[in-house]
């Protein structure tokens, strides 16, 4: 019985260490938050111990890359923006066009998995060029293990900057006034903090320009 005692709150306290999360005083239902958190972190720990530590770098091996093979259609390369490794997919100039409009598309898979090179969002990427007759970027940021959140949404940050600068720009024929920043799941997410961070950044200069 003593014992018990004893490992009862050693228990608690450990359990209540794994699953607070220091959170802003505004949020609502703070524990909630917390417990939710704390059961996504336990299930990715259970399911990845089984698997190895190397579950992660199995399954980008898994999904296929595609080379940047480019066609009559679109035009595929792989540059470096920033530091930052992008797949850039150029549709053909048309006559009575000069500049082109733009998206800048952060791929999914919770920060951890997949890539811009694989067959999925290459494809998807190269319709999007295609049907909306767009340059695509579409940005290869680092991915856990190799290093941790925020580091993924420093990536897309710097190489959206990069992009965004007006002799980039013009490289590529790409009218400033519209361009778009996009994602699915984890990458959604970036692409919505990508916005919010570059669109202060404007306000700021142009509060700071102003007489």
């Amino acid at each position: 019985m003593r014992a018990a005692w004893v490992l009862l709150p050693a228990l608690a306290a450990l359990s209540a260490y794994y699953v607070y999360l220091p959170l802003p005083g505004t949020v609502s239902e703070p524990w909630k938050l917390m417990l939710l958190d704390a059961t996504f972190r336990a299930v990715q720990q259970t399911v990845r111990r089984p698997l190895g530590h190397s579950f992660l770098e199995k399954e980008k091996v898994l999904s296929t890359c595609s080379e940047s093979v480019s066609s009559e259609d679109i035009n595929i390369t792989d540059a470096v923006f920033d530091g930052v490794e992008v797949r850039v997919f150029e549709p053909p100039a048309k006559r009575d066009e000069r500049l082109k409009r733009s998206v800048v598309y952060i791929h999914g898979g919770g920060w951890a998995l997949a890539s811009a090179r694989t067959s999925l969002y290459n494809n998807l990427c190269r319709i999007m060029a295609e049907s909306l007759n767009a340059v695509v970027v579409s940005v290869e940021y680092r991915l856990v293990p190799e290093v941790c959140f925020p580091e993924q949404f420093h990536d897309a940050l710097r190489a959206t900057k990069h992009f965004l600068q007006a002799d980039v720009l013009a490289e590529y024929s790409v009218d400033p006034s519209r361009i778009a920043i996009s994602g699915d799941s984890a990458g959604g997410n970036l692409a919505a903090a990508v916005c919010q961070q570059v669109i202060s950044s404007v306000c700021y200069v142009l509060h700071y320009d102003s007489p």
